[in-house]
């Protein structure tokens, strides 16, 4: 019985997978590198530059905002249904609290940080914008605990659809007779991310029996203190994965005259921000498996079933794609940011070429993070939904005092390369020691086979690279070359068995 629920799982993970991936390869690049990457490259980089770092900030202090709501709901929504429309008013209610309180924390740390009136109202613009993106996630963590896995895809798509035909006119065809710039694209986003939690919610409300705004302060503080090894989690992740930027920004000195100073905190995190935007970008992605995992996890822990050929096949079908795109993106970091990113109206030919360089450089080094974090995607979630929280928390703990012990002693030396060393000896930190985790707690067998085919995998692919490179002809694209690396990789990782589509149309027949 639990193997043919094993199976099960399996087979709704890759239905599941399946829809929400192709949702998201539809909607998002087309936002990724149709909207925001322009909205970069119109407005001014230092200007740019504040508006990320502000935009990171924002992130810090959302420990205020979700306390962990969001994955303490969706893990105990998956194993308890019921619990949805006995506890929805009351956290709605809550949320709204936790809200108010946030807006003023940051105003204070605004005013702290020496902001002006200027940065300030940016800040508390996507201060309101992170309330709106944790409503959202924590309306769709009922969603997910239900499995309503097609619905809750649909809705990660919809804010950015709805940037698309807001900001589109403005970029591409300039409809409306208004320039862009950093404010308008802010607005944007609060539109959109307010249309979309407004939608999320009537429909998680059509799911409960009834709803009214009530304030329970025995229930509140049951809920906070459930939460705490939650909020304490999201607090520590939050603030080594977002404070990069930040420590960029405080830590070299502030641009002067026309704000093209290179080595300054704003131009500095403007250049972080172009490799970032990417690291993020395809972060969106391998946090899907996440989402879907998260409540999975949950429901076989609760029923006792094995989680290991679960944690196998989403971590193979995860981390194939992550040593692609991190090992080309090492080799093709010039190209890859010479095409996303043009030169500036007000840019010289000798500035935009620095950029160029110093972008590429930070670049091929970031990308490299992001096969970290898919490992952490797969193991963390399943240490999540076990609820080995203090063990997690201790990690991310000592990951955070070295993120930051490292940006302090390389950021002056090395300015934003400084960062990504950082963020990737972070990073690989966390992936290598969460896996000696699982491995400890869960009892997992030691995979030889696997661990063998990845490395059989990440030698072709280095191969496949360097040798795309090498026969690379002056009347061949770059990106023809690339694509070429992409497609060879794939096929090797069929023809090495790293990736079997048999054993899935089986799991998906049969399953």
């Amino acid at each position: 019985m639990a193997l043919s629920l094993s199976f099960s799982m399996q087979k709704k993970f890759i239905t599941n997978l399946a829809l929400v991936l192709g949702l998201n390869l539809l909607i998002k690049p087309v936002y990724i590198f149709g909207i925001d990457r322009l909205v970069q490259n119109v407005v001014n980089p230092a200007e740019f530059g504040e508006y990320f770092t502000l935009l990171q900030f924002s992130f810090l202090l959302n420990i205020i905002l979700d306390f962990g709501i969001t994955n303490f709901n969706n893990t105990n929504i998956a194993q308890n249904n019921h619990l949805l429309t006995k506890h929805f008013s009351s956290l709605v209610t809550l949320k709204l609290a936790l809200a108010l309180v946030y807006i003023v924390a940051t105003l204070i740390s605004g005013i702290i940080n020496g902001y002006d009136m200027r940065l300030t109202k940016l800040l508390m613009i996507l201060g309101f914008n992170q309330f709106l993106i944790t409503f959202i996630s924590y309306l769709r963590s009922n969603l997910a605990g239900l499995h309503l896995f097609k619905t809750d895809s649909i809705i990660s798509v919809l804010d950015r659809l709805i940037m698309i035909l807001i900001c589109g006119p403005i970029l591409w065809v300039n409809w409306i007779n208004r320039q862009m710039d950093i404010m308008t694209f802010v607005y944007a986003q609060t539109i959109a991310y307010g249309l979309t939690a407004l939608i999320t919610f009537l429909i998680v409300l059509a799911k409960t029996h009834h709803f009214r705004l009530n304030w329970n302060w025995p229930f509140s503080i049951m809920i906070l203190k459930k939460s705490i090894p939650y909020a304490i989690l999201v607090l520590l992740m939050t603030f080594f994965n977002r404070i990069d930027t930040v420590m960029i920004f405080r830590i070299l000195p502030a641009a002067k005259g026309s704000g093209q100073d290179f080595n300054s905190g704003a131009v500095q995190a403007s250049i972080y921000a172009q490799s970032y935007r990417m690291l993020d970008a395809v972060n969106m992605f391998a946090f899907l498996f996440s989402g879907l995992l998260l409540p999975m996890f949950s429901r076989m822990l609760k029923f006792k079933e094995s989680t290991e050929s679960l944690v196998k096949l989403s971590f193979t079908l995860l981390i194939t794609p992550a040593i692609i795109i991190g090992v080309g993106c090492y080799f093709y970091n010039r190209e890859i940011i010479q095409m996303l990113y043009s030169r500036h109206k007000d840019q010289s030919e000798e500035v935009y070429r620095f950029f160029l360089d110093q972008s590429a450089s930070v670049f091929r080094l970031l990308m490299w993070c992001f096969m970290c974090q898919s490992i952490t995607y797969i193991f963390g979630t399943l240490l999540t939904a076990n609820r080995n929280l203090k063990e997690l928390n201790i990690l991310a703990a000592g990951c955070m005092i070295l993120n930051v012990t490292l940006n302090i002693i390389l950021i002056p030396r090395l300015l934003a390369f400084g960062s990504a060393i950082s963020a990737l000896v972070t990073q690989l930190s966390m992936a290598l020691i969460q896996i000696v985790i699982v491995h400890k707690i869960f009892k997992f067998r030691i995979n030889y086979r696997l661990l063998f085919t990845l490395l059989l995998f990440i030698l072709g692919v280095v191969a496949a690279n360097y040798f795309s490179k090498i026969f690379h002809f002056e009347s061949k694209k770059w990106f023809v070359s690339f694509t070429e690396m992409v497609i060879a990789s794939v096929l090797w990782a069929f023809f090495i068995r790293l990736i079997s589509i048999k054993s899935m149309f089986r799991l998906l027949k049969y399953g």
